[in-house]
């Protein structure tokens, strides 16, 4: 079976208004499908998706069918803007919501993320991509999904100005390369995590 590819875009913006983070993430797909992943995103903001940390918080909760999609895929993308130095509120309600997986640890210890590689795609006019990326790196980790060497890639413009990712003319040749290398990387990952799966934790 091909790989498959998951994007969840955690903008502030939704569709069908432009989005610099929808850039960004489709272009991290576009690089995906290049090593033969099938590839699909989400506008978070789209959906109606409840604060909480269950898997389903009822009453028209939406994030149940995003949460099937994240665990169909084998690569998760978590594409985020900055905001004051910042991942978005939608990027920590992900994680907030992604949290009740910590709850589905099965009688062998496995998680139901193991298996999964995930990747993070940052874009703002302000510093700060490091941070975000570190602090997603952090809550995915702990939940269960396996980190790519090189396994973000981000834009950040000018601090305190109006050029925003999508008004560039061109991709800068430094965020291209960067984000070939998620994609290779994420794509050997995931391969390796399929044919070689997570053994179950070593009884103490």
């Amino acid at each position: 079976m091909p790989l498959s590819a998951f994007g969840l875009n955690c903008t502030l913006t939704a569709s069908p208004a432009e989005s610099s983070t929808q850039l960004l993430l489709d272009q991290v797909l576009a690089a995906l499908a290049e090593h033969g992943a099938s590839t699909d995103s989400t506008r978070v903001v789209d959906h109606h998706v409840k604060p909480g940390v269950r898997a389903d918080e009822g009453d028209g909760d939406e994030w149940p069918g995003i949460r099937q999609r994240v665990l169909d895929a084998d690569i998760l993308v978590v594409a985020t803007p900055i905001w004051m130095g910042q991942a978005s509120s939608v990027a920590k309600r992900v994680l907030e919501r992604l949290n009740a997986f910590l709850g589905e640890i099965d009688d062998n210890g496995c998680y139901p993320t193991f298996g999964r590689v995930a990747t993070v795609a940052v874009v703002g006019n302000e510093d700060g991509a490091h941070h975000v990326t570190a602090e997603l790196y952090q809550g995915l980790a702990d939940l269960g999904f396996t980190i790519p060497a090189a396994g973000a890639t981000y834009w950040v413009g000018e601090a305190m100005q109006k050029t925003d990712y999508k008004d560039l003319q061109e991709t800068p040749e430094k965020t291209a390369s960067t984000t070939k290398t998620l994609a290779s990387n994420a794509a050997h990952l995931a391969r390796l995590l399929r044919q070689n799966p997570y053994p179950p934790p070593t009884p103490q």
